[in-house]
């Protein structure tokens, strides 16, 4: 993705509930998901090609159960893991797997698994049991309202050149974004980065509109020639007072 691509919240630092903190990820996390070039295409998983959901521990949901996260991370995810140095208990790509079989929508684990298979230029990591595809089928099955996973699996089909379904991906983050600011702002990047322009616009003016703080959005939008400024709201405009509406009455006499 281009240089004004998703900025993130760092979900690691805190508990907090997914869309309540406006910020970005870590360094090494944005690195990581603007380093990915261009990966081999494999075509989309049908059925249950990518395997079925349950597992020995787990699944958790990566957003709210915090407190299995240790139990995980300590022993498939630690930092040498995620920057794809070394193994902890085999391989990467198998600690990769364990973390995202108990935390399908681990959003670390699914940006290094992507990083990892774009580094052995193949679709599928080494020693990971699915396709990067299919981690992220099995990210937004698991919870289709994670924004966030939506991102970036819409990042990973852009890599690839399926246009049409990582704007499907956006549409649906969209769809559950709510008053998300931060998601809003996020989705107008990808769509701008999808030469979907309006969609990129609407979700300027809403982000925008719901106080997002920072000018990335906008700026961007205007860098393409794209950005305009929203439409007047009619209902904002101030009604007139009897006391204005009385000289104009006495004068129209």
């Amino acid at each position: 993705m281009s240089a004004h691509t998703v900025v993130m919240t760092s979900l690691d630092a805190s508990a907090r509930p997914l869309g309540r903190a406006i910020g970005c990820w870590t360094a090494a996390l944005c690195m990581g998901l603007f380093s990915v070039s261009s990966l081999p295409a494999l075509a989309q998983p049908a059925g249950n090609s990518c395997g079925e959901l349950r597992n020995g521990f787990g699944p958790y949901d990566y957003r709210t159960d915090r407190d299995k996260l240790p139990i995980v991370e300590g022993a498939h995810f630690t930092p040498e893991v995620e920057a794809l140095i070394r193994g902890n208990s085999g391989y990467i790509g198998g600690d990769l797997d364990y973390t995202l079989r108990a935390f399908p929508n681990h959003h670390r684990a699914l940006i290094s698994m992507m990083r990892l298979a774009e580094r052995a230029k193949s679709p599928q990591a080494p020693a990971a049991k699915y396709t990067v595809e299919c981690y992220f089928d099995r990210a937004v099955r698991f919870k289709p309202d994670d924004t966030i996973a939506r991102m970036l699996f819409a990042t990973y089909l852009h890599k690839i050149g399926r246009e049409a379904e990582a704007n499907q991906q956006v549409d649906r983050a969209v769809a559950v974004a709510g008053d998300n600011a931060f998601t809003h702002h996020n989705a107008g990047l990808m769509y701008l980065d999808l030469k979907n322009y309006d969609k990129a616009l609407r979700e300027a003016h809403v982000a925008y509109g719901l106080g997002f703080p920072r000018a990335t959005l906008r700026d961007a939008l205007k860098a393409a020639g794209k950005w305009a400024e929203p439409p007047a709201d009619p209902a904002s405009a101030p009604e007139a007072t009897p006391a204005s509406a009385a000289p104009a009455a006495s004068q129209a006499q």
